[in-house]
Formats: C-alpha cells, sequence, structure tokens
C-alpha cells in the first residue's frame, strides 16, 4: 500500500512540474489591479468588492466599494480563490459543472463568471487570481479584466 501512494504522489508531483510556474503577486501588482477595476467601475458608474490573491487562494488585498456590501465583498474573495486554487477562471467552473456530475460540490468552485487567474506580463508565470463581485457577472468580469490590464499583466498564459 505503501509503494502504492508513492507512486501516486510521484506522478502527482511530476504532473504538478508540468505546470505553468507560480510566483506570487506583489502588492503593488494587486493594488494596480484593484486601481484599475475602480477606473473602469467609475466610468460606469457600478460599485464592486474586488479581491486580489496569492496562487494559494491567500488575501492580498480586499476593497469594497462604498456602495457594494459585505455579502459582494465575500463573494468576490471567494471567486478569486476559486480561479488562483483551481487555475481557470470561474466561468470555466460554470462550464464544467454542466458537462462533470459532481464537480460543483467540490472545495472552492464557484459556478458564477468574475473570478480570473492573473499571469505575468508575458503570461510565462502564474501569479494569483482577482475576483469581482456586486454587479452582473459580465460586469465583474469585465471589472476584473480592466485591473489585470491596468496592472500591465495577463489574465491568460502565454501560448506555448
Amino acid at each position: 500500500m505503501r509503494s502504492v501512494l508513492t507512486l501516486v504522489l510521484a506522478g502527482w508531483t511530476a504532473a504538478a512540474g508540468a505546470q505553468i510556474p507560480t510566483q506570487r503577486i506583489s502588492s503593488a501588482s494587486a493594488q494596480a489591479i484593484v486601481a484599475g477595476c475602480v477606473a473602469r467601475d467609475e466610468v460606469a458608474s457600478q460599485s464592486h468588492s474586488i479581491a486580489v490573491t496569492d496562487t494559494g487562494g491567500h488575501p492580498v488585498i480586499v476593497f469594497r466599494m462604498d456602495r457594494s456590501g459585505p455579502g459582494a465583498t465575500e463573494f468576490a474573495l471567494e471567486k478569486a480563490r476559486a480561479a488562483a486554487l483551481w487555475g481557470f477562471p470561474t466561468s470555466g467552473m460554470e462550464e464544467g459543472a454542466r458537462g462533470t456530475p459532481g464537480f460543483a460540490d467540490a472545495p472552492h468552485v464557484v459556478t458564477v463568471p468574475g473570478g480570473v487567474p492573473v499571469y505575468s506580463a508575458d503570461g510565462a508565470m502564474r501569479l494569483g487570481a482577482v475576483g469581482a463581485s456586486g454587479e452582473a457577472p459580465a460586469d465583474d468580469v469585465a471589472c476584473v479584466l480592466a485591473g489585470i490590464e491596468a496592472a500591465g499583466l495577463r489574465s491568460e498564459p502565454a501560448t506555448r
């Protein structure tokens, strides 16, 4: 039994090594993402709660705009955590839940758009994720993407 577990762990470790490398997002980048979201919201007359996490789903910054409620703040953090821990946008989780029985009940799955991974400017390194909540899901995504772009970062990995 122990050797089977060792082989499983060894295979998991090898598979993990094939993934995009990660690095912790800086607080300056997190602040720039929030500033970009806020700037977009001011033009659109909207109000979001915005959360930026590292790749482990730990908060780097959580910001609630004046007209955003506390529930939206928690939801933004959950969207960011989900995107950080799974490594893909929460919009993909919505699709995955439809096609994969039980996926919606897995830990840290959020099936509402608005959580997006954050990659380095060259797309080579995953840095964390950002989540927004407080408006319609399409507006949550628009806020997140505006923030990532304003920070000079990417929402998708570089193609290999």
